[in-house]
């Protein structure tokens, strides 16, 4: 049955700081009548530009409560083309909609669906404002993870700036909800009446109007798609995931993966494990069941990952702000991560893309990047839109620096910090050795050999197993033709052997 709750307060104490409202008005030319127009700026245009204007010119002071309104929207890419049309805007989020958070995140809605930014159709959007992340820089980095794991429907995005009601709201970044839809999650909501596909979001404890929840294996969740499934198409769902639960609980790994895509969840517990999000055990995590089986994602929500949970607040708030330590065992990854298979399968994920992580910290590395490119944008989010790297704090937040290079070093140094420990949890290469390093010390040179007469002549006795398998050059067990083979590779003759190359143990 329907579990229609009605509002209540959000749970979290707010700690909140009163700071004046600081946002500079900005002139320019919009035009709404036609699909291609080119909005003015007073500044180069290095980033799509939004403009909204509200029938009742209430954009700026708008709360979550207030709902729809109707609106105009002019949204113009870098070359100078625009999409212009009427919409429907609100405010949306949950802590991030509290009525002193002045830069709010939106939601615009057409009557139809269009392709916004070359990022495909749809008919709702999502502004996210990133307030509560003083380098504006974690939800592009968790989505650009995400992307190159290859997490199925991952969100496609755009950084964008904003005006509302000719408020310039600095630095947002447009991105496609996670909805079903065919540029969306492509699953099939209608077919078997709507009982074949359908998407999940994990909510622990927040409960609101017009939402439905229900329970499986103790774990509460949201029916998102269906939005509003019939009682029929909701104990389908129920009865479904109450039978996954209880297969992962088995640890069964034959079950299991009857039951799940074991490839997206160790995905995307590789991400949330390297993200560390505060919200990760308590809401904004998806699941979809999709031709009778169910796969984590599509990933959401990451302005409190990579360090910004506040050590002081929690266990929770501590364990994420901290860059060591074991994090996603948690909602329906709890029974997974004690499987030593499964961890085989997400160390195995980790080792074929572990150049990119350690990139995202690394000195010239991707946030190095990614800060480059959009330099100016940031700078004009802090000054002229007046959203100060520290404007915004709430208690399960890490406490912001003062200044944007302070903040930004905390999260290189935290994300260079956290692929170390994970490197060494892991230990993604432990299966790794090199063709003919007999002594293990990354190299074959003359030592080896001598390493490898002793082990023949019975002289070495210690770490015998491991040292055979590196010696074992022809794969006939370790002989003195080893030896020989090793020695002409030192002597630079011709090798069929790979000797010096990795391989697997």
């Amino acid at each position: 049955m329907h579990l229609k709750k009605t509002y209540k307060s959000i749970f979290l104490i707010i700690i909140c700081l009163s700071l004046a409202v600081s946002c500079f008005a900005f002139s320019g030319v919009t035009a709404y009548a036609d699909e291609e127009k080119t909005v003015q700026s007073e500044w180069e245009m290095t980033v799509p530009q939004i403009r909204v204007t509200t029938e009742e010119g209430n954009g700026t002071t708008l709360q979550k409560e207030d709902g729809y309104q109707n609106a105009q929207i002019t949204i113009t890419d870098v070359d100078g083309s625009a999409l212009s049309d009427s919409c429907l805007f609100k405010v949306r989020g949950n802590t991030t909609a509290l009525s002193w958070i002045t830069k709010k995140p939106y939601t615009f809605k057409f009557e139809k669906k269009k392709d916004v930014l070359g990022l495909g159709k749809g008919k709702k959007w999502a502004l996210i404002a990133n307030a509560f992340d003083p380098t504006l820089l974690r939800n592009i980095t968790a989505f650009e993870l995400a992307k190159e794991l290859g997490l199925e429907y991952t969100s496609n995005y755009k950084v964008v700036e904003l005006w509302v009601d000719d408020s310039f709201r600095g630095c947002y970044v447009l991105f496609e909800p996670v909805q079903e839809g065919k540029d969306r999650v492509n699953i099939d909501i209608e077919g078997n009446d709507g009982k074949k596909d359908f998407l999940i979001e994990y909510e622990k404890m927040r409960e609101e109007d017009d939402v439905t929840y229900f329970k499986a294996g103790g774990l509460r969740f949201i029916a998102s798609e269906p939005e509003e499934p019939t009682d029929e198409q909701l104990e389908y769902i129920t009865s479904t995931m109450q039978d996954i639960y209880n297969t992962l609980r088995t640890g069964n790994r034959e079950k299991t993966e009857e039951k799940i895509d074991v490839d997206s969840f160790a995905k995307f517990f590789l991400l949330n494990e390297y993200l560390k999000t505060f919200d990760f055990d308590m809401s904004s995590v998806f699941f979809y069941y999709k031709d009778g089986k169910l796969y984590a994602g599509p990933p959401w929500d990451y302005d409190l990952s990579l360090g910004n949970g506040n050590p002081d607040y929690s266990a929770r708030g501590a364990a994420t702000h901290n860059p060591e330590g074991v994090f996603a065992n948690k909602n329906l990854f709890y029974y997974l991560a004690r499987q030593s298979w499964f961890i085989d399968e997400v160390t195995k994920v980790y080792r074929e893309h572990y150049d990119y992580f350690a990139n995202i910290g690394a000195d010239g590395g991707f946030l190095n990047t990614q800060l480059e490119k959009y330099s100016d944008v940031f700078a004009r989010n802090f000054n002229e839109a007046g959203w100060k790297p520290n404007r915004y704090w709430i208690n399960i937040m890490c406490k912001p620096k003062l200044t944007y290079d302070e903040n930004y070093s905390f999260l290189k140094e935290w994300c260079a910090a956290r692929n170390d420990w994970m490197t060494e949890y892991y230990q993604p290469f432990a299966d790794e050795f090199i063709i003919g390093d007999a002594d293990g010390d990354g190299r074959v040179s003359i030592n080896d050999v001598t390493l490898m007469q002793r082990i023949i002549a019975e002289k070495h006795t210690e770490d015998v197993e491991a040292i055979i398998k590196r010696a074992d050059v022809d794969g006939n067990g370790l002989s003195i033709d080893d030896v020989t083979l090793v020695q002409r590779y030192l002597a630079e003759y011709e090798d069929s052997y790979h000797i010096g190359e990795k391989t697997k143990k």
